[in-house]
């Protein structure tokens, strides 16, 4: 499967981001750029969720019953009307899932490096996760898998060869620096000041900027 990063700049990519930025008033460029951010560290999140059993089976669980892919079919329509209030709904239960009681935090750090206001943020995230369910659940009916680690290795193909291989390990030293292995504790712990390494360096690296 393409990595995540071209399929953002294909046709799926162009209309998820025409979609969210229709929705929040955010320029195509704003939401782009934060697209490119957040997608990483959502899957990361999931990556981490799958590594235990009772993660991989409530993410199998919902790929199998709910997120069959049918979402990507038109994004045009899924972000018009009233179904973007129902696709919304849904991305919140997702993203409680995946971040627990981070997931403010991880709104306020991408918030803090992308420069889109934190409640913008939260939309884009929360209309977003489906869309990334819908991904996962489409390669799951073409390339069928059943435990944890067909979950990761699809994830890390999701989030693409480069990123996976020259930067997983930076990302988890330096954003897990607390050997607590939780991710996203530090990157708030960036952006609120508990951390010496400021989460613009950080993410600059990840992501080739200066």
């Amino acid at each position: 499967m393409s990595g995540l990063m071209n399929l953002l700049g294909g046709d799926l990519g162009k209309s998820l981001i025409e979609g969210l930025s229709s929705q929040t008033g955010q320029s195509k460029s704003n939401t782009s750029n934060l697209l490119n951010m957040a997608m990483p560290v959502l899957m990361q999140a999931m990556q981490r969720n799958a590594a235990t059993p009772k993660g991989a089976s409530g993410l199998l669980g919902a790929l199998t019953k709910k997120h069959d892919g049918s979402i990507l079919d038109n994004l045009k329509a899924t972000f018009s009307g009233s179904n973007s209030s129902t696709i919304e709904q849904d991305g919140d239960k997702i993203l409680g899932h995946v971040f627990g009681n981070r997931q403010q935090n991880v709104q306020n750090a991408l918030s803090k490096q992308s420069g889109v206001d934190a409640s913008s943020v939260g939309r884009i995230l929360k209309l977003a996760a489906p869309v990334v369910m819908g991904l996962l659940g489409r390669q799951q009916r073409q390339s069928p898998i059943n435990d944890g680690n067909g979950l990761i290795n699809m994830l890390g193909g999701l989030i693409g060869g480069n990123f996976h291989n020259e930067k997983q390990s930076f990302f988890e030293s330096i954003l897990d620096a607390d050997n607590d292995g939780s991710i996203i504790d530090d990157v708030a712990g960036a952006v609120l000041g508990k951390s010496n390494s400021g989460l613009g360096g950080i993410l600059g690296k990840l992501f080739n900027k200066k």
